[in-house]
């Protein structure tokens, strides 16, 4: 497209779509205005947003209508599906595998961090909040020290000298989350990262729509838009870092790196392993191109979405999708045969997020109707709906499942690693509460495993600077903690008796 449009080029195309309304207001515009709103106009391609909704419709149609909605629904084939539940030699020789590849530089990590922390009562981006641990830590500290904790272990196993090992973190946000978490990181420090291995990112948006697929207006010089979901993660891999940056993009960084393997995650799980080695060990040593971590499910009504094969093909399939029949099924060993619960926690070759682009228009976008505000067209006043009169369009992250050429599934032990924040404070599950215990629980059977005693009642904030899964603890073998509190090192726990 030309760098600077005439609004004649530009009406024909949004004419020739079927959009032409949105020129309605054109001529109630300023000069200024007028060229913010031919920039936004001319940088949104219409035609695909057309394909996309089409596309949505229809396939929405053929599930109402029960002709796609008889594809048979199947547990995971055994050779896609291991468990590293009571095999502790597998895991340590997954885990080895991990640590090589991020010893040699190899593996990447990508955050989805677009999230505000609305649910929780705070409108700063998610992984800000701090869960109330006795450190005040918030979510990305926690997250950034547990990848700096892995670099050094990488170096010390692998024999690699001192600030050689390098884990680049690509973090995701939204347009309303992207400065805010910038500046977070700055004001602190990256939280003791190298900040030009902290590479933000924008998740892409796509205009809400009327029922019948035209595009609403925020005003009269702004297209309404929404997140495209965090399945926008894959475009928004290829797309330019900033409108400061439009050379560089993240698959350009992971190139330019020589990343070959790539963890992804959700902000908002207090308990995630961030660049786990034992993960990425386990799906390269599968030579999988595509894989996912889950926990397994724990009862047959948990409303959770699991790992299975529909039609044939991987997918993550919703509780709403399975019968009464199929979630109570047991498989040989007397486990649920549908119990590979999703957890949004991804690995990838750099490979196969360069392909997403070649299969990107056979997904189907999901449609979440919705009260959207916008201008009417008429009266061209502010409309506030009191009930859904349009709809957003949304892929999610485990769309590209079907499309993998070798995907696999591993299963870990959800109190070890997953613990999300969803819900307001107080609420009970899922909450901060629950996250904060259920990380000081596991930091205790970090201290128990290396064989400490820890009093009734004591809590020991164990910092992931300290140690990232257990390992580094040697010193508290045979001792008795009696006194709550926080230690940054090994070293501090001494303190604690």
């Amino acid at each position: 497209m030309a760098s600077n449009p005439s609004v004649e080029s530009v009406k024909e195309r949004y004419e020739a779509a079927g959009q032409s309304q949105v020129f309605k207001f054109w001529a109630d515009l300023t000069p200024e205005q007028q060229s913010t709103y031919l920039g936004q106009l001319n940088s949104l391609d219409v035609e695909r947003v057309n394909r996309i909704w089409k596309k949505a419709v229809d396939v929405e149609k053929e599930l109402s209508s029960g002709s796609a909605g008889d594809e048979e629904i199947t547990p995971l084939p055994d050779d896609a599906f291991d468990t590293i539940l009571g095999a502790p030699d597998k895991e340590k020789e997954w885990r080895e595998v991990g640590i090589k590849a991020i010893a040699d530089g190899r593996v990447g990590v990508l955050l989805m961090a677009g999230g505000q922390g609305t649910r929780l009562g705070s409108s700063d981006p998610k992984g800000c909040y701090d869960i109330g641990l006795p450190s005040h830590k918030s979510l990305f500290q926690y997250q950034a020290e547990r990848i700096a904790r892995l670099q050094t272990v990488a170096e010390e196993e692998q024999g690699k000298s001192k600030g050689s090992v390098i884990i680049p973190w690509y973090v995701m946000t939204s347009g309303p989350t992207r400065k805010p978490t910038v500046a977070f990181f700055e004001k602190n420090n990256y939280f003791g990262l190298d900040k030009k291995n902290v590479i933000f990112f924008e998740q892409g948006t796509l205009p809400c729509l009327t029922m019948d697929g035209k595009i609403l207006l925020q005003s009269k010089s702004e297209i309404a838009v929404a997140p495209d979901g965090n399945g926008g993660l894959y475009a928004a891999l290829r797309s330019p870092l900033s409108p400061d940056n439009t050379t560089h993009n993240v698959l350009g960084d992971l190139e330019q790196r020589g990343i070959t393997f790539v963890h992804a995650y959700c902000v908002d799980n207090c308990l995630v392993r961030v660049a786990d080695p034992v993960f990425l060990g386990y799906s390269i040593s599968k030579q999988a191109d595509c894989a996912a971590k889950v926990v397994r499910k724990t009862v047959p009504t948990e409303s959770v979405g699991v790992v299975a094969l529909k039609g044939g093909k991987f997918s993550v399939v919703e509780y709403s999708e399975i019968s009464k029949e199929q979630s109570e099924r047991r498989d040989a060993g007397g486990e649920l045969a549908f119990r590979a619960a999703n957890i949004a926690n991804h690995f990838y070759t750099t490979d196969f997020l360069k392909r997403v682009e070649s299969f990107e228009g056979e997904m189907a976008f999901h449609i979440a109707r919705k009260k959207i505000p916008h201008v009417d067209l008429t009266s061209g006043e502010f409309v506030k709906p009191a009930k859904p009169n349009g709809m957003k369009l949304e892929l999610f992250v485990f769309d590209v499942f079907p499309y993998a050429h070798h995907m696999k599934v591993l299963e870990v032990e959800r109190k070890e690693e997953f613990s999300p924040l969803k819900n307001a404070p107080g609420t009970g599950s899922d909450d901060p509460e629950t996250s904060r215990a259920d990380l000081l629980a596991q930091q205790k059977r970090f201290l128990q495993a290396a064989g400490a005693t820890v009093g009734d009642g004591v809590e020991i904030e164990v910092s992931p600077l300290a140690s990232y899964a257990g390992e580094g603890l040697q010193t508290a073998k045979g001792q008795k903690y009696s006194r709550s509190g926080l230690v940054e090192s090994a070293e501090e726990l001494d303190a604690l008796k």
